[in-house]
This record gives C-alpha cells, structure tokens and sequence, in this order.
C-alpha cells in the first residue's frame, strides 16, 4: 500500500476526530491540522478517489474499511511511540510532536522492538 506521509496524516486525523466528535468535516480537518480549507479540499477528493475515505449529503467525512486500516496502523504508531518516548523522560508536548515525525518512517523491526520495551515497561 503506497500512500503519502500527507495523506497518513489526514487519515489519522479523521480517525482522532471521528473518535473524538462521533463525526467529521472538512472545518474540523482544517483546525486540527491547521492548514486552510481549500488544501483539504483537495487532500478530500484524492482520497474519496483512492477509496479511502467517503462524503455523504451532510459532508460528513468517513472512512473506508482500506481508509481506517492506514489510519489505525498511524494513529496506534503515533499512541505507542508517545507513551516509549515519554518513559525515556521526554515531554509530552514534545513525544507527541517527535512521535508523528516517526511514525511514518520507522521500521516494522524497529516499531516491534518498542512494542517489547514498552510491554516489558508495564510488568
């Protein structure tokens, strides 16, 4: 699956909105990313083009069943590499900037090697 670390990220965002609100618009895209409305237009329609995501009649944004399989693979990327770094002592604030930097470029080894630490941690 070849997908833009751009376009990863919108579709955490939709994930965490969605979790958040019960729903999501392309307004609560923008303010959360903090880029303008016509950039998520256009992010929108690549992805409802790639079946990622779906618009209905009242605009509401979901996602498709290959739409939440990226964003749940990023988001729970972004969730366990926050929590590893801040058990190294970093910032919250910090770990979660850090941790969305990573989370698209980190190996599957690697993500697993933090996956044990992190599991050995709360023993």
């Amino acid at each position: 699956m070849n997908i833009h670390e751009s376009a990863e990220d919108y579709l955490e965002m939709i994930l965490m909105l969605w979790e958040k609100k019960g729903y999501v618009r392309s307004v609560d895209i923008s303010q959360a990313l903090g880029v303008t409305k016509p950039s998520v237009s256009f992010a929108m329609k690549n992805l409802r083009q790639d079946g990622y995501i779906i618009v209905d009649e009242h605009n509401e944004i979901s996602l498709t069943d290959k739409g939440m399989e990226i964003a749940r693979r990023i988001y729970d990327r972004h969730k366990a590499l926050t929590s590893f770094l801040i058990q190294l002592g970093v910032d919250e604030a910090v770990a979660k900037e850090d941790a969305c930097k990573i989370e698209h470029d980190i190996s599957e080894e690697t993500f697993q090697a933090v996956l044990r630490q992190l599991k050995e941690n709360v023993k």
